[in-house]
């Protein structure tokens, strides 16, 4: 039961009986898991197919991808080690170890620089150049004209030349705020964003609760039995330590008693202000509070199964270049753009950019004294200009960030006509912050990263830290959000939609922003935070940033497994 209950399930008696009598009750606990999908509570059916329908013979879920790296031959002039990305969901490591525990199971700041925890245990230099090669590459062509219809510039006939046969199919965009956005900051409008956040966030809660609305709660007789999903209003605690979540929904609030020995107490350290949850509980005598039984986060189904290209190709996933400061690692990027001109690169025919192309201006207190180009626009024909060195037959595709001269407020919508005119040397794909971009197949979730300060700053440190930047990853995800809580640091423009909500669950989810360099699975979701092409400013030494800088992270599109190579 233990196992169970340690994945959010339930479980019948009988089907506790079946799996204690299996040869082997806890991988068997785990397929019956796995046969229970999102029922959430594992009846005899699911225990006997587990058992006696072949699920056993099967490796778990969490054992499909392996932790171990591996490593190639080096190739010239490289030294090259490869690592596949490791599965932080075997138990410890995952961000909700219990996240939807049922009833009647109660229990009793910015670190040195690091490659991520996987990596730091395994990384090597080998002798001759200063390149580790964590991946395998790519190769090039020449640039195919299209107008500014798709979010593309006319082509520039200044790029850098073709050496290779790349010839791939064009990213399709989904979820992209360019051109759609009516907001005017008024109150209303902010009202109409979170009634749609709500909306739809509750859609994937309401086959796992039966959901009263907090109105009809209010006037349940005590002792009944309710289930309400809300966004969250206010998270306090009693004198005794127990917890009041106070829920809100379209009727308005209700509060909700969390108990500090059940064995889901823990999660209310997970929780921010404005995400969605579903409860189930039974309301007190006098029908003014809930006991929480159970608690559910809309969260990425358990039994998703990535999508996968039908041929083998790469895409180098990075962000934060910041041109135009006096830190841009200039000579890193130029082994990059170098080694994509190679044939080890070959495959390499997608680059994603996650935000932040120039270093911006105003961005920060005394920015000025660090900028190495001071006008705007004269960093972004730096860009441009070192866009020249990629391969030009290329597919890339870029989101802003919060240092490049688009609003704050996100969704942000894509470049402006006249910096892609400036960007216009590749024929780039420009795209709103955040996008859904589906390359051979496979969805990857774009999104900067601006709300991983707030992620990391509110849950606790195991949950979510600097050190191991995609475990905040998997929050979002378990949230169904990119940045839920409103009135913080991240500002959000008001539209008719919340284009943060996360509808579909991705295949892949990238990042970058916080300039460290971390990656691993959560429920079969690579989460990939990218590092950056920027050393250490002042600003980021007086903050104790120290930047992952110089890394490539390139994905194996066809199997979803990912390597990085450094080129510092």
């Amino acid at each position: 039961m233990e196992e169970l209950t340690s994945r959010g399930y339930n479980a019948e008696r009988e089907a506790v009986t079946l799996l204690a009598n299996a040869g082997d009750p806890e991988l068997a606990a785990e397929a019956a898991a796995d046969a229970a999908g999102d029922a959430f509570v594992v009846t005899s059916e699911h225990a006997r197919e587990a058992i006696d329908g072949g699920l056993l013979d099967r490796a778990p879920e969490s054992e499909a991808t392996p932790d171990e790296p591996s490593y190639p031959e080096s190739a010239e002039g490289a030294a090259d080690i490869a690592e596949k990305a490791p599965t932080d969901m075997g138990g410890a490591d995952d961000p909700t170890p219990a996240d939807e525990l049922l009833a009647g199971e109660d229990g009793s700041g910015h670190p040195d620089v690091s490659s991520g925890a996987e990596i730091s245990k395994s990384q090597q230099t080998a002798s001759g150049s200063g390149v580790e090669g964590k991946g395998s590459g790519g190769e090039d062509s020449s640039p195919s004209s299209t107008t500014a219809d798709d979010g593309r510039p006319s082509p520039s006939s200044t790029t850098a030349d073709a050496v290779g046969s790349r010839s791939p199919p064009a990213p399709e965009i989904r979820n992209d705020v360019t051109g759609q956005s009516t907001g005017t900051g008024e109150y209303e409008e902010f009202v109409g964003t979170f009634q749609d956040r709500y909306d739809r966030l509750a859609g994937l809660l309401r086959g796992r609760v039966n959901h009263r609305p907090a109105e009809a709660i209010q006037s349940m007789p005590g002792g009944s039995d309710a289930e309400m999903i809300g966004l969250v209003d206010d998270i306090r605690s009693t004198a005794s330590g127990h917890w009041i979540v106070e829920l809100e929904d379209t009727t308005g609030t209700f509060p909700c008693l969390i108990m500090k020995d059940r064995a889901f107490a823990p999660l209310v350290d997970d929780l921010l202000l404005d995400e969605c949850l579903a409860v189930q509980g039974t309301l007190a005598d006098d029908g003014g509070i809930m006991f929480v039984d159970s608690l559910h986060f809309p969260d990425v189904p358990r039994t998703h199964k990535p999508n996968t290209a039908d041929r083998h190709v790469q895409a180098a996933l990075i962000s934060d270049v910041h041109v135009g400061s006096q830190e841009f690692a200039q000579e890193a990027w130029d082994r990059f753009a170098e080694w994509l001109h190679t044939p080890e690169a070959e495959a390499v025919e997608y680059l994603l950019i996650g935000g932040d192309m120039v270093e911006g201006v105003g961005v920060y207190p005394d920015q000025d004294e660090e900028l190495d180009i001071v006008d705007i626009y004269d960093q972004y024909r730096a860009f441009a200009e070192e866009l020249k060195k990629v391969p030009g037959d290329m597919e890339i595709v870029m989101i802003p960030g919060n240092h490049d001269a688009v609003r704050l407020a996100e969704p942000q919508p894509a470049f402006t006509e006249e910096l892609r005119d400036i960007m216009s040397a590749h024929d780039a794909r420009f795209t709103g912050n955040p996008s859904t971009v589906t390359v051979e197949g496979v969805s990857v979730l774009m999104y900067h990263g601006f709300s991983l300060d707030e992620v990391i700053a509110e849950l606790p440190e195991e949950k979510a830290s600097y050190d191991h930047p995609h475990k905040a990853m998997y929050q979002l995800l378990k949230k169904r959000h990119v940045a839920p809580q409103y009135g913080g640091h991240t500002r959000v423009a008001p539209e008719e939609k919340d284009y943060l909500v996360i509808d579909e669950v991705p295949d892949v989810f990238h990042t970058g922003h916080v300039h460290k360099l971390g990656w691993g699975k959560y429920h079969n979701v690579l989460a990939v935070n990218s590092g950056c092409w920027q050393e250490q400013t002042d600003f980021q030494k007086s903050v104790n940033i120290d930047p992952d800088y110089g890394y490539a992270p390139i994905l194996d599109l066809d199997t979803l497994d990912m390597t990085v190579r450094k080129f510092v």
